[in-house]
């Protein structure tokens, strides 16, 4: 009953204006930028590791890496798989042309979260439901932010959790044959452990592990083109012709293999669907398109460097299936491309759609080369890696959720006591683990389906925000290029905005300018003085 529901939900939430609203958006966006995502990149990489802190921020690394771990997630692995099983390899294309003009919205959306953030009891806040209601006159803006704030609360601490908690218990199973129960028990432990602790400790987290983990994954995808070196032209190839449906193998399925491969790369790399504005609006930057920029980056590394590590070691190895979309009498997918790989269950049925043993299947083969034999049972390396990396991808995710959920709170709770505020946190706080444990034990198609719904319902309405409210957003990208040619470098870019344009941003107004004076800092941002 409640798979039925949420297949509804889900059909009306996913609908074709959401798949191709979020590609125009990226296209516009893109146009209006100037392709900002190719003249800025060498920026983007500097701002990366170059940015302000403060005792009421984080730095600029801090916030990517925690943007980083709400983008690089289970995704990057079975959501590839998901997307080649569904769409071909093909689909991959159109993962990175969702990542590439994705990152203009990414910057749009994270611009406006510095815009319009605020500083609340001693930390920044900002995101979609601030920038709704402080930058969207009347009533509706007030209206979209409240809505807004109710989704994400709901989607990060209960719809979203168990896609990444199942992704983490099915990965240590088939690795150890460890309970599942055992595996949430341990999950529920550690995730106390770190969210109570609030952002900092969530930004700490993340710093550590995302950026080791993200290396010795893209790594991995190294060694095993390597190993095949030799078949990556053709494989590229085959890539391009699946993407235009000129490959005959995979033909008849264009629609579903450009509506899977945006969906699977909004899924993992987030842009648009309000997530990283978060993360960007707790940075502290003299700039808002500084952080706009970092945010952007960091989509290029989720999608163009993560999840195509994991489509080029399963794309090489050939181990994966496409289907056609439709069964045999069986009730088995018809396959267009058949790798015999598959997941067995208890009661000897195989599931052959995109799972993680796609990627496992795919490391073994490249070690073990011609002498390799597929059988679902076997645990060696590529099942122990892959459950290592799910574990890490898939657990800093959930902590970035976390943060997210607990920024919804204290938006809708700002205005009340700070006991209130602190006990609705930790209701949600809560709620999130027992949704990771719960995750564990659930079936893994309706973890995605209910991650899938979350994830529609908050770019819908992220969508709507942003493209009533993007100027400022174009405006700061021109204020920022106009003091990198002036000054020399955007190390020296601060921005002054016009109070009569933006009387809500409150914080450039009134707070960043004040903390400037009384910290003497302001005469750091004259490249002259600075120079001396």
């Amino acid at each position: 009953m409640l798979e039925t529901i949420v297949g509804v939900l889900n059909d009306v939430v996913w609908s074709k204006p959401l798949v191709y609203g979020l590609l125009a958006t990226g296209i516009i966006f893109s146009l209006m930028l100037r392709f900002f995502q190719v003249r800025h990149i060498k920026e983007m990489v500097r701002l990366m590791f170059h940015g302000e802190k403060s005792p009421k921020g984080i730095s600029s690394f801090q916030a990517i890496a925690l943007s980083l771990a709400g983008r690089v997630g289970t995704g990057n692995i079975v959501g590839v798989s998901t997307a080649i099983f569904i769409g071909g390899p093909g689909a991959l294309f159109w993962m990175w042309a969702t990542a590439f003009l994705g990152a203009s919205t990414a910057f749009i959306e994270s611009s406006l979260g510095q815009i319009y953030k605020r500083e609340e009891k001693g930390e920044y806040r900002g995101g979609p439901a601030y920038y709704m209601e402080y930058g969207i006159k009347g009533g509706l803006g007030k209206v979209l932010g409240i809505a807004f704030a109710i989704i994400t609360i709901i989607s990060m601490g209960l719809l979203l959790p168990g896609v990444q908690a199942n992704a983490i218990a099915s990965g240590f199973h088939n690795a150890w044959g460890i309970p599942y129960w055992i595996i949430g028990v341990v999950l529920a432990i550690l995730l106390a452990l770190i969210v109570f602790g609030g952002l900092r400790s969530i930004a700490n987290v993340a710093t550590a592990i995302v950026p080791f983990m993200a290396i010795l994954y893209i790594l991995m995808a190294v060694v095993v083109i390597a190993m095949n070196i030799k078949e990556v032209p053709d494989l590229f190839v085959l890539i391009f012709k699946s993407a235009f449906n000129l490959e005959a193998s995979f033909g008849g399925i264009l629609g579903a293999m450009i509506e899977i491969g945006v969906k699977r790369g909004l899924y993992s790399n987030e842009a648009g669907q309000g997530t990283g504005p978060h993360a960007a609006a707790a940075a502290e930057v003299s700039h808002p398109a500084k952080q706009g920029l970092v945010q952007s980056f960091s989509v290029y590394i989720d999608t163009l460097f993560v999840c195509t590590a994991t489509g080029l070691i399963i794309l090489l190895s050939g181990t994966y299936n496409t289907t056609n979309g439709e069964t045999d009498g069986n009730g088995m997918p018809s396959l267009l491309y058949n790798g015999d790989v598959y997941v067995q269950s208890v009661d000897g049925t195989k599931d052959y759609s995109g799972t993680a043993m796609y990627v496992q299947a795919g490391i073994d083969k490249a070690f073990a080369g011609a002498d390799y034999v597929f059988d679902p049972s076997y645990s060696g390396f590529g099942s122990y890696f892959v459950a290592i990396a799910l574990f890490f991808f898939a657990f800093t995710t959930i902590l970035a959720y976390s943060y997210m959920g607990e920024t919804n709170v204290a938006y809708l709770t700002r205005n009340m006591s700070e006991k209130t505020s602190k006990f609705a946190m930790n209701i949600m706080r809560t709620m999130l683990i027992f949704a990771t444990v719960f995750g564990t034990i659930r079936t893994a198609e309706l973890a995605w389906d209910l991650g899938d719904l979350g994830v529609g319902a908050m770019a819908w309405l992220n969508i709507i925000g942003i493209w009533i409210l993007f100027k400022p957003a174009v405006n700061s990208l021109r204020d920022y290029e106009k003091q990198m040619k002036e000054k020399g470098s955007g190390k020296y870019a601060l921005y002054t905005p016009d109070p009569a344009k933006l009387p809500e941003a409150k914080f450039w107004l009134e707070d960043y300018p004040e903390r400037l004076r009384e910290s003497g800092e302001i005469d750091s941002f004259n490249p002259k003085l600075d120079k001396k």
